[in-house]
């Protein structure tokens, strides 16, 4: 069966240590299948945008049908991220991220037969849907480990699933020269490439059905139909949505999100452009440049994370606020230095130390979203998501409006300084940081009894 329970069928509380070498626990499973998946989406989501030079060349697409093409490749992800999250708390995420996975590779192989602009938009529209993946990945962990490393978690799975983003960047330029030399012509080898992302997803969304499973103790259409209280309380859907959308945290986090990883988004789509039109470099070396800033996830996202989960044991939610501004503020000024660089070192530097605080802004949002509303998970994660796509979405309008990149760039950079005074916006009551506290403390002691295992983000006993 499809979604057969998977061969060790642990139960057990919510992990309070992350034990990288493993995969034992329902937890670690969770853990690296979740960021393998969404590794894999964005690999996907992203494996048109290296290429664009060569599929300009063959549909010879004006200055505006590729804006438009960028645009559209974030622009679905919004709603399908809003109901995918209030989907988890329902049915559970080994069950949406299986059907995510089978459904979204049906539009990536449609991209490789697209002959004219309009079944190109129409395909690259459809694959914004996979984006949603990260709202699944999300949920999956912070149902999974607790407040003690719950951020570094979050962080961490979603820096390395990012990572295919700059590994697309790098590795389908190289995949389409590798099919041209074994004798496939220019025309043809870059629709061939593409179905290299869409075998992945298909062989993906096995491994989620079958070695995974929705929470510690099983999963959740199995706990509710057995009559186990799970922790949001609702049995999911437009409650949950709603509740979410009722606390202005979540709007001004949907905000800071759109401002990182919105802005990733929008430098993932024009990155590897902006260097051949700007600098004259090649389409491979060009792709390498872009990549940089994709694989900076491998490790920055995971840094925001880990620097959130610590800066709240002495300073509690508070301190993840601050530090989630003071990443922003780094962020905006870091674009502002890229959007003036004039050769493509300084360009490259530029980005590289942008890109850093960038993708250290989006793990420290997420490593903080846990504790918003734990009721309402699946709707909040949702909706800070579908910022995250509202963001990309308006600067590839304002790409479109500044006349050019640089211009925009400079813009953006401005945009994202104000934004960033959203983080110090974001107060709990005390009854909130107390509550958060004592499940904080809780899981240190427990960690505390545990024997001493030094995984990631955790700290020695």
């Amino acid at each position: 069966m499809l979604f057969a329970s998977p061969a060790v069928n642990a139960t057990g509380p919510k992990a309070t240590k992350i034990d990288l070498f493993t995969m034992r626990t329902p937890q670690m499973r969770a853990f690296h299948i979740t960021w393998m998946a969404f590794f894999v989406c964005f690999f996907a989501w992203f494996a048109a945008a290296p290429l664009m030079p060569l599929i300009n060349k063959e549909l010879h697409l004006t200055k505006d049908q590729i804006a438009n093409i960028n645009i559209a490749a974030v622009a679905v992800t919004i709603l399908v991220r809003l109901i995918v999250g209030p989907l988890c708390d329902k049915f559970g995420p080994k069950r949406a991220y299986t059907w995510l996975l089978l459904l979204g590779a049906i539009p990536v192989f449609g991209l490789a037969f697209s002959h004219s602009y309009e079944t190109f938009i129409f395909f690259r529209l459809c694959i914004g849907a996979i984006g949603a993946s990260f709202v699944i990945t999300q949920y999956h962990t912070s149902v999974m480990f607790a407040p003690n490393v719950v951020g570094t978690a979050n962080a961490a799975v979603g820096g390395w699933g990012n990572a295919g983003g700059g590994a697309t960047q790098s590795l389908m330029p190289l995949i389409v020269a590798a099919v041209i030399y074994l004798g496939v012509d220019q025309a043809m080898g870059w629709r061939v490439a593409l179905f290299v992302p869409g075998i992945a997803m298909l062989i993906m969304a096995f491994v989620y059905a079958r070695y995974t499973q929705d929470t510690p103790q099983g999963d959740i259409i199995d706990m509710r139909a057995q009559g186990i209280n799970l922790e949001s309380g609702k049995a999911g859907g437009w409650s949950i949505f709603l509740t979410a959308c009722s606390n202005y945290r979540v709007w001004m986090l949907a905000a800071i999100y759109g401002a990182s990883f919105g802005v990733e988004l929008f430098i993932h789509n024009i990155a590897a452009s902006y260097y051949v039109d700007r600098f004259g470099l090649s389409l491979e070396s060009a792709g390498f440049a872009a990549g940089i800033f994709g694989l900076l996830a491998l490790f920055a996202r995971a840094l925001g994370g880990i620097f959130s989960d610590r800066i709240a044991v002495t300073r509690g939610l508070d301190g993840r606020t601050y530090l989630l501004f003071g990443l922003m503020l780094a962020e905006g000024i870091g674009l502002l230095l890229f959007s003036q660089a004039g050769s493509v070192g300084i360009a490259i530097a530029a980005m590289a130390g942008f890109g850093l605080f960038t993708h250290m802004a989006c793990g420290a949002t997420y490593a903080l979203m846990p504790f918003v509303d734990r009721k309402a998970l699946g709707g909040v994660a949702g909706v800070i998501g579908a910022g995250g796509n509202v963001g990309a979405v308006l600067c590839g309008f304002l790409n479109k409006a500044a006349g050019t990149p640089q211009q925009a760039l400079y813009e953006l950079g401005l945009c994202v300084i104000v934004i960033a005074f959203c983080a110090v916006t974001i107060r709990f009551s005390m009854a909130h940081k107390t509550a958060e506290q004592r499940l904080l403390d809780d899981a240190v002691a427990s960690r505390n009894m545990l024997e001493p295992q030094h995984g990631l983000g955790a700290t020695a006993d």
